[in-house]
């Protein structure tokens, strides 16, 4: 719903909005008119199929294209999702190895990319991620010029850095998936410990994807009530050490679903469409991402590493990033967090 004009009948100026998100400098806001909407997903493994498997059930794609190196797989896939059209919204499914079949996206998926071995190195896996993008960035940027570009293969921090250094896109239109997921565990861990129902646990993980994630604290509420500084108000006890143990849990949910089940499909699936849907519905929803996060909460000007925050989404991307208020402590990490992936960025050959 829009409030601007009930907002200026209560005397609120224009600039108030602004209070609450830090503008993206250098964005650049695509025309848009009334069109198809087409999404593109490069990578049909586990990942790639459950993200287009979930985006196709929300009737939130006009065309959803697929694309793969493997012919086979690729087309069986395709061919799995037309024959359930009886059951969904109508949507044009097409597959291809060509780039082409993605040409006029929105918004194009990366989840392609190569998976660790035994004995591998983080950035050994970097370094061959980095040969596969080389690959897939320019054909799609070549096919979909005003497409923005979400990037979910891991490690999804710097991998969304490539991203953007290889399309020449405005760092609006190219965002990682983030924290995104962890958050969502994160908040059902919450709200299992507090026995409330998940969607009504505000509380966000940000930072890097990975072992440097930092759980804001000091923000999470639930009901909107301000869940520590309850406790705190209240005189009722809580230890540091079993935040810090529900921090590593959601850290180390993937890990143990992967070794449950051999990968994670579902929760990214889920994940990643919400970022979909606020994304090419214009929601102006605030999720964690992965985004250009120079100059905020006290990350050096200097540093072009890509972490996630708090951020608005909406047509053109990344519309601002939330004001959110951290501890020092908080910041700390997130520095730390940020000087983790600059010095891996910093090894690339790119």
């Amino acid at each position: 719903m829009h409030t601007g004009s009930s907002l200026s009948s209560l005397g609120f100026g224009e600039d108030v909005a602004h209070a609450f998100f830090h503008p993206i400098i250098g964005a650049s806001l695509p025309s848009h008119s009334t069109h198809c909407i087409k999404i593109s997903v490069v990578g049909a493994g586990n990942v790639g199929m459950a993200i287009a498997q979930t985006i196709l059930t929300q009737d939130l794609a006009n065309e959803i294209a697929l694309v793969d190196a493997k012919a086979e797989k690729l087309r069986g896939e395709m061919l799995d999702l037309q024959h359930a059209a009886a059951f969904l919204p109508r949507v044009t499914i097409s597959s291809g190895v060509d780039f082409a079949i993605t040409a006029g996206s929105d918004l194009v998926i990366i989840t392609a990319g190569a998976r660790r071995v035994a004995g591998e190195t983080k950035l050994d896996l970097l370094q061959r991620n980095l040969v596969v993008f080389k690959k897939i960035i320019p054909e799609v940027t070549k096919h979909s010029p005003e497409a923005i570009l979400l990037v979910v293969s891991n490690p999804v921090d710097v991998l969304t850095y490539v991203a953007w250094k290889l399309s020449g896109f405005p760092p609006n239109r190219v965002i990682g998936s983030g924290t995104n997921l962890d958050s969502s565990r994160f908040r059902f861990l919450l709200a299992d410990h507090l026995d409330v129902n998940a969607q009504d646990v505000q509380a966000y993980m940000v930072g890097e994807h990975g072992n440097s994630s930092v759980a804001l604290w000091s923000s999470i509420s639930v009901g909107g009530m301000p869940v520590l500084s309850s406790l705190t108000d209240k005189h009722i006890p809580f230890e540091q050490s079993v935040l810090e143990d529900m921090r590593q849990a959601v850290v180390g949910s993937a890990e143990e679903v992967i070794g449950l089940k051999g990968y994670t499909s579902w929760a990214i699936g889920y994940s990643v469409a919400s970022l979909a849907w606020s994304l090419l519905r214009d929601q102006r929803r605030i999720h964690p991402v992965s985004l250009l996060a120079r100059g905020f909460y006290g990350i050096s000007d200097d540093r072009e590493v890509f972490l996630s925050l708090p951020a608005q989404l909406g047509h053109s991307g990344v519309l601002g990033v939330a004001s959110v208020q951290l501890t020092e402590e908080e910041e700390r990490r997130l520095r730390m967090s940020a000087d983790t992936l600059w010095e891996i960025q910093q090894k690339l050959e790119i």
